[in-house]
């Protein structure tokens, strides 16, 4: 049998169901009302979901819940409950990003599918051994992966068995998928939590760009999918869960033409385009091209080409989808009910009918009944065989036919919409407890020639692994890895050379970074970057070997203290907070490396400056303003250090602010306080 990928379709509100799966869809993601990261779709109750498991179950189409978000400490039953209840449902699978709730529904609901969610950034083959024991079947990458690097981890996850699943339309983030704080800085919206406010898509200009500088064009890799196919890719994604049925339906049709015959019909590819892009597609991670061609923005001409595509595009789900395929027997005999037998190859149903009556003038024959047996048209199923045993000289009435097969019919969607699920113990969710750690300092340093003479009693400090890192008496040097890896290989070759050096402790900000440091020996300190933000959360990275972690940075004050955590914690207490981490830097559309000399920046539309700094093959837009809480000190919880992350501060300043801390002073120029007095949505 030829392998074929799984078309998965978004699905926002009933309207867009049918949609995607008329239009060929062999799987829909949906979301619930809560927990899930497009919050501000139209979603679905526990009723809804009940029904759309039925209709998806029944057209041989599977469900998956997306529950993707960061979940809060005070969620955590919420969100598992909202799990137990999909389950109940008969959902096929949970895709998923907070890793304490993954750990919990593994535990506890051990034969629910989980599927890890873009959101947890997953772009380096490194970390699948941990996801799979961690008990995910599948893996959402990351969408900046290139051709050869999905080569790469799709040969790895094929020989672990884990799923590869690829976006492959729709639109694009700026950011690395759970590495975007831009919203929620900017509007205390967290894109994290589901509720992004799509700042992005609003002016930021790099010196000579394009205006819209975080603004990209909408992803299409439709004319790739003989290559994924290749690969092994399992599931092919389209992202839409707020756009309209008619987009769902012309992109899911796409990918179906794409996906059976190896090219999409052109005028079905021109209404794709026009029902919703931003100027055009683009190919540029998967090619490796990046850079200004890349970018676009939603236009006028882009909007009113969207109103001429609707009436076409209603004629595609339209009618249902006849895509089950069924094998009938009919059976009508002297003396007999008649009796219709349906299979679809796993499931057997059998209706009974009336006694035939004798013909009085013409008889009952084979083509008839085969023929009224057979009118599926109003049904998902068609078939492709049917036997019919009939005695000579009977009548029968074209409505008894009719009903005997409404009733096989109705038995078998029966059938195909049963759920069968077990019952399990209940994690619990009490113990939650105050932090009681004594606070310290930690520095981070972005090059060498910041680190200032006198570190005023500062005895451990973090510096990029790719740094000549130098050796500092009386001074622990932690080895901060990148937030993005495109070679496992590279990052492994140059930890053996600084274990070699004597640095023992490594600073990741994903799991790849983890996994990596960790088969090497390494101590781990987790970074923001792992969003750790409830103590489930912390509980399971302890489990998969981080020693120490800090604290997602879209957590409140108020919020620490009902953290209990069995690994030392700390939090972000000075600097620019990186609120994006892209592939594709916003500075290159107007300058090239040499002009830039790593100190770009990005203007919005109210003259707010954003610095861009580049490091191993990807870039960070950091806040306009730092951090401060020198003078806040004792209104934070009992964490058991504050790390002071210094970027673009000349050697000078850090010592300043240094001094600033150690004498609690007030904070002098523009400052922010970040989202420590906040209530994040």
């Amino acid at each position: 049998m030829v392998f074929s990928p799984e078309v998965l379709s978004p699905v926002g509100s009933p309207e867009s169901l049918a949609a995607a799966v008329r239009s060929g869809a062999d799987a829909v993601y949906i979301g619930a009302k809560q927990f899930s990261a497009r919050r501000n779709a139209d979603n679905f109750d526990d009723n809804d979901i009940i029904e759309t498991v039925r209709y998806c179950h029944i057209r041989g189409v599977k469900v998956y819940l997306a529950l993707n978000i960061m979940i809060k400490q005070s969620e955590l039953q919420a969100a598992f409950d909202t799990a137990l209840t999909a389950y109940k449902c008969g959902v096929d699978a949970i895709i998923i990003s907070d890793l304490g709730l993954a750990s919990l529904l593994h535990k506890h609901i051990p034969d629910l599918q989980l599927h890890a969610s873009t959101q947890m950034t997953v772009h380096s083959p490194a970390c699948l051994k941990l996801l799979k024991e961690l008990g995910f079947t599948r893996v959402v990458v990351s969408r900046e992966m290139s051709k050869q690097e999905l080569q790469q981890f799709c040969v790895v996850a094929n020989k672990i068995g884990i799923e590869v699943e690829v976006f492959v339309h729709g639109a694009l983030c700026m950011s690395v998928s759970g590495q975007c704080l831009l919203s929620s800085v900017l509007g205390a919206r967290s894109g994290n939590r589901g509720l992004c406010a799509g700042p992005c898509r609003l002016p930021f200009k790099a010196q000579n760009g394009t205006g819209y500088d975080l603004s990209l064009k909408d992803l299409c890799l439709y004319e790739y999918i003989n290559q994924l196919k290749d690969m092994g890719v399992a599931s092919l994604k389209i992202e839409g869960r707020m756009k309209r049925p008619e987009y769902v339906s012309a992109a899911t049709a796409a990918c179906r033409q794409a996906v059976d015959n190896g090219f999409i019909e052109p005028k079905l590819f021109e209404t794709l385009q026009n029902v919703f892009s931003r100027s055009g597609f683009t190919d540029g991670y998967y090619k490796g091209a990046l850079g200004r061609d890349m970018f676009g923005i939603r236009t006028k001409d882009d909007v009113i080409a969207a109103g001429d595509t609707y009436s076409y595009l209603h004629e595609l789900y339209r009618a249902e989808r006849q895509s089950v395929s069924v094998k009938m027997q009919a059976e009508i005999l002297c003396d007999k009910p008649m009796k219709l037998t349906i299979t679809d190859g796993k499931n057997t149903v059998s209706a009974i009918g009336d006694i035939p009556q004798a013909a009085k003038t013409r008889a009952l024959e084979k083509a008839t009944v085969s023929d009224s047996l057979t009118k599926l048209g109003n049904t998902p199923y068609y078939c492709n065989d049917i036997n019919v045993k009939l005695d000579d000289g009977l009548f029968v009435a074209a409505s008894q036919l009719n009903a005997l097969r409404r009733d096989a019919i109705e038995q078998l969607d029966s059938k195909r919409s049963e759920i069968v699920v077990n019952e399990y113990t209940l994690p619990d969710f009490e113990g939650i407890g105050n932090l009681n750690g004594k606070k310290h300092f930690i520095a981070r340093f972005a090059s060498i020639e910041q680190i200032p003479q006198n570190l005023n009693e500062i005895r451990t400090i973090i510096l990029p692994y790719e740094c000549n890192i130098p050796h500092i008496d009386g001074v622990e040097i932690i080895a901060e890895l990148p937030r993005y890896i495109s070679s496992d290989s590279i990052i492994e070759k140059r930890l053996k050379a600084l274990k070699e050096q004597g640095i023992t402790t490594a600073y990741c900000g994903n799991l790849s970074a983890v996994a990596l440091a960790k088969s090497l020996g390494f101590k781990v300190i987790g970074s923001i970057g792992l969003n750790a933000n409830n103590s489930a959360s912390i509980k399971t990275y302890k489990e998969i070997g981080v020693d120490e972690i800090m604290l997602s940075a879209e957590i409140s004050l108020k919020e620490i203290k009902d953290i209990a955590a069995e690994i030392p914690v700390g939090i972000f207490a000075y600097g620019r907070l990186p609120l994006m981490l892209t592939r594709n830097c916003p500075i290159k559309n107007g300058k090239t490396c040499a002009d830039c000399d790593k100190k770009g920046t990005l203007i919005d539309r109210k003259g707010i400056e954003f610095p861009v700094m580049c490091r191993e093959g990807y870039s960070e837009m950091l806040n306009s303003a730092q951090l401060y809480m020198g003078d806040r000190l004792d209104e934070i919880p009992a964490v058991d250090y504050l790390l002071l992350y210094f970027t673009n501060e000349t050697k000078d300043e850090i010592s300043t602010i240094i001094n600033s801390y150690n004498q609690n002073k007030q904070p002098t120029g523009e400052y922010t306080r970040n989202l420590y007095y906040r209530d994040l949505i």
